[in-house]
C-alpha cells in the first residue's frame, strides 16, 4: 500500500496542517498577550477609575444640597407611597424606606428635646425635611455597564417580617435584570448598633468586581450648632491610623474633602451628646473620607458626608460575596462606647466623647461622678461629692496657700507701720517689706502658686459637667431641673419675684441666678480673709474679680456653678479654721481700723511690688545657693544677701566693713577667710 487511498492523507499535507495549527495557535497567543490582554486591562483600568470617580462624587448619588419645599419629617414619612421597615428596640424607634434602602428615620426613645418629655430627640431625618440626616449602604460596580442599586431603587422584602428588632432581622433584595441579585440583611441589638450584611449573587456568566461602601450624610446645619456648647466638639470625627481626626464643618467646607487609607478605625458625625458612626471590620483595608459640598459660602447649604469604602471584591460567575458594616446611632454614653469597642475590636471608640486636652484628669473625674450618681441617685449631689473629693486631694496645696494668707494678715500691723514710717520712699519701703517677709518667714507668692496648680483640675471639672450626657436634663433640688443649662432664675426679675419673664435679648451673662449670687458671696468672703494687695492696680483687680467671674459663669451650666459655689464655701471654712489656729483675728463683715489705715496707705502710697523681689530672691537661691552673710543685730537677713557668684566676695567685704568690726580669735590671730 502506498498510502494514497481515497481515505488516506498525504504525509506532507498532514505536516503542513500541523504547522498551520501550531502557527495559528502561536499567532493567537501572541495576539491575545500583546493586543487583547493589554486592551482588556486598559478597559478595566478605565472602569476602576470611573468607579473611583463615582466614589468621589458621593457614592449613592449625594449631590449639593438644593432644598425644595421643606416640610416636617413626620409629614414626609406619612406621605410616602412606598412601604417602610419599622425599626424598634429599647433605645431606638424609626424606619427605613424600601425605596433607596436608606436609614433616614430614627428617634431616641429615652431622650427628649425639652424637660416636658414630649418630643423625642431626632437622629435621622429623610431628604427634603428641614435637616436631612441619614445612613446608606451599597455597592459600586467596577464595570460601568453593570447596574448597581441607587437611592431610587425599589427593594423587595424577603419573607413576611417587616419589623426590625433585636429578635427579628429583616432582609431585602433587588435584581438588576442583568443576572446580579443584591441582598441586604439588617439586624439590631438592644441598644444603639445596627448591622448590615450585603450580599451579591453573580449569575451573569462573567467575573464582576464591586466596591462596598457605607456613608453618613448631613444636609445643612441644625440651629443648635450656633448655641454655646462649652467648647465641646461637634462635626465629622474619626479615629484613623491611630490618630483622632476632627474636621469641623467650617474647616471641611473650605477644604472640600480629605481621605485616609487604613485597616483599622471608625468614622462618623458627632454632636454634643449624640453620635452616628460607621465601624468597619478591623481586619480589612478601608478608605475613610470626609467631604463637604456647597457650603463654602453658607454652611446651611452644605452637604457634609463621612464614608467608608472597602477594597474591590471579585465575584465569579455562579458565586456570591458578602460584606458587613456596623453603624452606631445613639447617645454618647461612655460605658456603651467602650463595650462596642471591645466587642467589635474597634480602637478608641471612647474618644467620640470629647474629654478635651486634660483627658487623663477628665476621664477619671467623669467615672467618679457617675459612680457617686449610682450611689445617691442625684447628679447634683454627685457633683457636690466630687467637690469634696477634689478639696481633699488639693488640701495640702490649699493649706499652704491659706497659711501664707494668714501669715500676711498676721503681720499686717507691722506692714502698716513700715508704710507710715517710710512714706513716699519707694525703694526703702519695698526693701523693708521684703525684710519683713524674710524675718516672719512669709512668702506672698506661696498663696498664688497652689491656686495655679489647681487650675487643671478646675478645667477638667468644667469639661466633665459640660460634655457628660448624664448631666443633661438631670435635676438637683428646688428650681434646678437641668444641670446642663444655666440657672433659670435671674436677678433681672428678682429671681422670679417680679411678675415678668426676662426679655430674650438680655445676654446670659447678665442673667445672674441665685446659685451665681451664692458663689459671688463666698468669693467675697474669701477676699475678706485674704491679705490686701500692695498695689492700687492689684487692689482694683482683686476687688472686681469676683464680679467678673460671676458674670462669666452666669451663662454656664448650673452644675458647674454649684461646683464652684461649694468649692468656695469649703475654701472659706478651711481658711477660717487655719486663721483661728494661727491666732489671726477674723473679721468677715466689718473692717478694723488697722485694715482701713492699710487700705488708705496702699491707695495713697507708692506702687510697689515686693512679691517680685521675693520671687527674684527664690530664683537666685535656687540657682546659686543660700547666702552665708551674717544677720544684723536684730536678726534680720539682708534683703540683698543673695547675689551672683561673681559679686559675692565683693559684697561680703563691703557688708562686713560697714556693718560691724571684725572679731579676732581668742589668741589675737586674725580670722581666716572662708573659701
Amino acid at each position: 500500500m502506498n498510502g494514497h487511498g481515497p481515505n488516506q492523507q498525504n504525509p506532507e499535507e498532514m505536516r503542513n496542517l500541523i504547522i498551520f495549527v501550531v502557527l495559528s495557535l502561536a499567532m493567537w497567543l501572541c495576539y491575545d498577550h500583546f493586543v487583547l490582554k493589554p486592551k482588556a486591562e486598559a478597559i478595566r483600568a478605565v472602569q476602576v477609575q470611573q468607579a473611583k470617580m463615582n466614589v468621589a462624587q458621593g457614592f449613592g448619588g449625594t449631590t449639593n444640597f438644593v432644598p425644595k419645599k421643606q416640610v416636617e419629617r413626620g409629614e414626609i414619612i406619612a406621605s410616602e407611597q412606598v412601604a417602610r421597615i419599622t425599626i424598634e428596640n429599647g433605645e431606638l424607634s424609626g424606619s427605613l424606606s424600601t425605596k433607596g434602602n436608606r436609614i433616614d428615620d430614627l428617634l431616641l426613645k429615652n431622650y427628649f428635646k425639652t424637660l416636658d418629655n414630649v418630643e423625642n430627640v431626632e437622629l435621622f431625618s429623610p431628604a427634603n425635611s428641614f435637616y436631612p440626616h441619614y445612613g446608606e449602604f451599597g455597592w459600586i460596580a467596577v464595570d460601568s455597564d453593570i447596574v448597581a442599586p441607587t437611592k431610587n431603587t425599589q427593594w423587595q422584602v424577603l419573607g413576611s417580617n417587616t419589623v426590625l428588632s433585636p429578635d427579628s432581622p429583616v432582609s431585602l433584595q433587588w435584581k438588576n435584570g442583568q443576572g446580579v441579585t443584591f441582598i441586604k440583611e439588617y439586624s439590631i441589638d438592644d441598644k444603639f448598633l445596627i448591622s448590615v450584611e450585603q450580599r451579591i449573587e453573580n449569575n451573569t456568566g462573567k467575573e464582576l468586581q464591586f466596591y462596598p461602601y457605607s456613608l453618613i450624610s448631613r444636609h445643612g446645619q441644625p440651629d443648635h450648632l450656633n448655641e454655646p456648647k462649652g467648647n465641646i466638639y461637634e462635626g465629622p470625627i474619626g479615629y484613623i491610623n491611630n490618630d483622632l481626626k476632627e474636621e469641623s464643618y467650617k474647616k471641611l467646607a473650605k477644604k472640600g474633602g480629605q481621605a485616609f487609607s487604613a485597616s483599622q478605625g471608625w468614622i462618623g458625625i458627632a454632636q454634643k451628646y449624640w453620635l452616628v458612626a460607621m465601624l468597619p471590620d478591623p481586619e480589612s483595608l478601608q478608605e475613610f473620607r470626609f467631604t463637604s459640598k456647597g457650603g463654602a459660602l453658607d454652611l446651611n447649604k452644605a452637604v457634609t458626608q463621612v464614608d467608608v469604602r472597602g477594597d474591590a471584591i471579585t465575584v465569579s460567575s455562579g458565586q456570591n460575596a458578602s460584606h458587613k458594616m456596623n453603624m452606631f446611632v445613639g447617645a454618647k454614653v461612655l460605658k456603651d462606647l467602650e463595650a462596642y469597642s471591645d466587642d467589635l475590636g474597634v480602637k478608641h471608640f471612647d474618644l467620640a466623647v470629647d474629654f478635651g486636652m486634660l483627658y487623663f484628669i477628665t476621664k477619671p473625674l467623669y467615672w467618679l461622678m457617675n459612680l457617686f450618681h449610682g450611689w445617691v441617685g442625684n447628679m447634683g449631689v454627685a457633683i457636690i461629692m466630687i467637690t469634696i473629693v477634689v478639696r481633699v486631694l488639693v488640701f495640702p496645696l490649699a493649706n499652704a496657700s491659706y497659711r501664707s494668707f494668714a501669715g500676711l494678715r498676721k503681720i499686717a500691723p507691722k506692714m502698716a507701720e513700715i508704710r507710715e514710717k517710710h512714706g513716699e520712699d519707694k525703694a526703702q519701703l519695698q526693701k523693708e517689706l521684703v525684710k519683713l517677709y524674710e524675718k516672719e518667714r512669709v512668702n506672698p507668692m506661696a498663696g498664688c502658686l497652689p491656686i495655679l496648680i489647681q487650675m487643671p483640675i478646675f478645667l477638667a471639672i468644667f469639661r466633665v459637667i459640660s460634655m457628660a450626657i448624664e448631666t443633661r436634663h438631670a435635676p438637683f433640688v428646688g428650681w434646678i431641673e437641668d444641670l446642663s443649662v444655666r440657672d433659670p432664675t435671674s436677678i433681672i426679675n428678682l429671681f422670679g419675684i417680679l411678675p415678668y419673664d426676662v426679655p430674650g435679648f438680655i445676654p446670659n451673662m447678665l442673667n445672674v441666678g441665685l446659685w451665681s449670687m451664692a458663689m459671688l458671696g463666698f468669693m467675697v468672703l474669701q477676699q475678706r480673709l485674704s491679705p490686701p494687695p500692695q498695689d492700687p492696680t492689684q487692689k482694683m483687680m482683686f476687688t472686681f474679680m469676683p464680679i467678673v467671674f460671676t458674670l462669666i459663669l452666669a451663662g454656664f451650666p448650673s452644675g458647674l456653678v454649684i461646683y464652684f459655689t461649694f468649692s468656695n464655701g469649703l475654701g472659706v471654712l478651711q481658711q477660717y479654721v487655719i486663721m483661728r489656729m494661727m491666732g489671726v483675728e477674723v473679721h468677715l463683715f466689718k473692717r478694723t481700723k488697722a485694715e482701713i489705715d492699710m487700705e488708705e496707705a496702699i491707695e495713697t502710697g507708692p506702687k510697689i511690688h515686693p512679691e517680685l523681689k521675693v520671687i527674684e530672691h527664690d530664683i537666685e537661691e535656687a540657682l546659686f545657693g543660700e547666702s552665708d552673710d551674717s544677720d544684723d543685730d536684730n536678726g534680720t537677713a539682708d534683703s540683698e544677701a543673695v547675689k551672683k557668684p561673681a559679686k559675692k566676695a565683693a559684697k561680703k567685704t563691703t557688708s562686713k566693713s560697714t556693718k560691724k568690726p571684725t572679731k579676732k580669735s581668742p589668741k589675737g590671730d586674725k580670722p581666716k577667710k572662708k573659701d
